[in-house]
C-alpha cells in the first residue's frame, strides 16, 4: 500500500473533507440522503446533520431535498453541490501529483505493513501442543 494524502478545505464558515464529499457523492448516486448513509455505514441521522451542516455553510444550498409522497421524498445535489465535488476531487488529484515524490520517498523509508494475517501485538501467544 502506498502513502497518500487527504485534502480538506478548512474555512470559518465549516470545512470539506472527503467524509463530507464521499457523503455528496453517495447522495447524487443513489438520490437520497438514507441510502447514501446506508452506503457509507452511517445513520441517517449523521448524514442528515452533515447535510443540514454543509448547506448552511454555503450561501446555497449543495443537497436539495424533495418531500416525500406517492413517489416518496428523494435528495440530489444543486449545480454548487456538484461544483464542489468536482472541484475538491481535481485540488485531490493535483496535490497528490504534486505530492508524488515526497510520498514515494516516505514510501521508501517507512516499514512494510504486516500481511493481513500476521498476528497483531494484541494476538495471545499460546503454546502449541507437544
Amino acid at each position: 500500500m502506498a502513502s497518500d494524502i487527504r485534502v480538506r478545505f478548512l474555512h470559518p464558515s465549516g470545512a470539506i473533507g472527503p467524509g463530507k464529499i464521499a457523503l455528496l457523492e453517495a447522495i447524487d448516486r443513489t438520490g437520497s440522503i438514507s441510502a447514501a448513509a446506508r452506503a457509507l455505514g452511517m445513520t441517517f441521522r449523521r448524514a442528515w446533520f452533515l447535510v443540514e451542516t454543509m448547506n448552511s455553510a454555503f450561501r446555497d444550498p449543495v443537497v436539495k431535498t424533495s418531500v416525500g409522497g406517492r413517489e416518496g421524498g428523494g435528495a440530489g445535489l444543486t449545480p454548487l453541490g456538484q461544483e464542489v465535488v468536482a472541484r475538491y476531487r481535481r485540488v485531490q488529484e493535483d496535490a497528490r501529483k504534486a505530492a508524488a515524490p515526497h510520498l514515494d520517498w516516505l514510501d521508501g523509508v517507512l516499514k512494510e505493513p504486516p500481511p493481513d494475517d500476521a498476528p497483531s501485538a494484541d494476538t495471545p501467544i499460546t503454546d502449541a501442543p507437544a
